[in-house]
């Protein structure tokens, strides 16, 4: 196996253009369908300039959840976040940001995000209405168990190698693999932090622009975030998620 720096690709959309080897997830859905309204009330798009980079969830009026790497580049004031929409670019409410915290244990080794989640402050309220609502957080040490099928969402990109953006929200249901499976593909990289779903035939994942955004069990409960993978959706190499119940502490002591 190519060494990690080699293989990953972190799943955040910069703002101006498509990273290189290691690029965070940040906006659409390979294999995927489109969202219906409704169907993922808490999900937001994070901006900068104008331009969708990553997602995150609504965890209350003032709070969003996202991904550490998705945090690190940027200042409050440089980024809004929209919730409410089935669009990333129109639609919904847009507030500002009021303060960016990423977990203090946050760290990348050879690209790979460890400890990969921030908490993002409002500057403005956001309350619930007919298409905004509240994601349901897990259990503290919650652990997706394998063949477990969750699904995630975004407005990242439909395949590897696009540079462009759909306008409306995707999902895509995948099967979650045991952390000896993942760690497996990637070479004993995968922390407790991380759990990994996919299929092993590839065709369907997160991507590029998806970072940061949920992935949710059948009871709509938010058991990570788009965190990081091997391309998009690359058979024998699921796609890598923040496991939020072993990070819940750090959460709540920011919402």
């Amino acid at each position: 196996m190519a060494p990690a720096s080699a293989v990953v690709s972190a799943l955040m959309l910069p703002a101006l253009a498509l990273g290189a080897a290691i690029e965070p997830r940040g906006a659409e859905i390979v294999g995927g369908t489109t969202a219906a309204a409704g169907e993922f009330p808490y999900i937001v798009s994070l901006s900068s300039g104008g331009s969708h980079f990553c997602g995150g969830v609504l965890a209350n009026a003032n709070t969003v959840i996202t991904a550490g790497h998705c945090s690190v580049d940027f200042s409050a004031s440089q980024v809004k976040v929209r919730a409410g929409s089935l669009t990333w670019a129109s639609g919904g409410t847009q507030v500002g940001v009021s303060s960016i915290t990423v977990n203090p244990s946050y760290t990348t080794k050879n690209g790979v995000p460890d400890f990969d989640v921030a908490v993002w402050k409002l500057s403005t309220p956001i309350q619930t209405s007919s298409t905004i609502g509240y994601v349901t957080l897990p259990a503290s040490g919650s652990d997706p168990a394998a063949g477990t099928t969750l699904t995630t969402a975004g407005w990242g990109t439909t395949s590897e190698n696009s540079n462009s953006l759909p306008s409306r929200l995707n999902k895509v249901s995948v099967p979650v693999i045991s952390r000896a499976s993942c760690n497996s593909e990637y070479g004993n990289i995968i922390s407790n932090n991380m759990f990994c779903a996919g299929l092993s035939q590839g065709g369907k994942d997160s991507c590029s622009g998806d970072s940061g955004g949920p992935i949710v069990d059948s009871n709509g409960v938010l058991q990570g975030l788009v965190s990081w993978g091997q391309g998009c959706a690359e058979a024998g190499f699921a796609g890598v998620y923040v496991r939020l119940g072993n990070l819940l502490s750090f959460v709540n002591s920011h919402l």
